[in-house]
């Protein structure tokens, strides 16, 4: 292998490259690692192979990864020192839509266990009818 291969095979996933043909083989890389995992996770979901409880374990796996790929393969997220305000920017967003998410359900659950009838009402509709 000549020294330019070696460094066309050396760059991680979301890092800049220096070339399209290395910039092209990650994302086709990244597109088979998206579809492997959506066709997996079809799979897990219509298939009765897998313990029934299990089933929304496995299906929230096969997401945190299809999450990973999206992130390094297409919106370039690393570690690296420059990349600071995307991973602050990103877990911004990760908090707020999980305060919306918590704050719906909570709100949910507080409704339906305030908007049923109360004893009385239930007492009041007993004897009348």
């Amino acid at each position: 292998m000549s020294e330019r291969d070696s460094d066309f095979m050396n760059v991680a996933p979301g890092e800049p490259h220096d070339s399209i043909l290395s910039e092209t083989v990650a994302y086709v890389v990244g597109l088979a690692l998206a579809l492997i995992l959506t066709g997996v996770s079809f799979w897990v979901a219509s298939t009765s192979a897998l313990w029934g409880p299990g089933v929304a374990v496995g299906l929230v796996v096969l997401a945190i990864a299809q999450m990973g790929v999206h992130l390094v393969f297409f919106l370039h997220i690393t570690s690296g020192p420059d990349n600071t305000n995307n991973v602050l920017a990103l877990a911004f967003g990760v908090l707020i839509v999980f305060l919306v998410m918590i704050g719906t359900i909570w709100i949910m659950a507080h409704l339906a266990a305030n908007m049923g009838p109360t004893p009385e009402m239930t007492n009041l509709m007993a004897q009348r009818g």
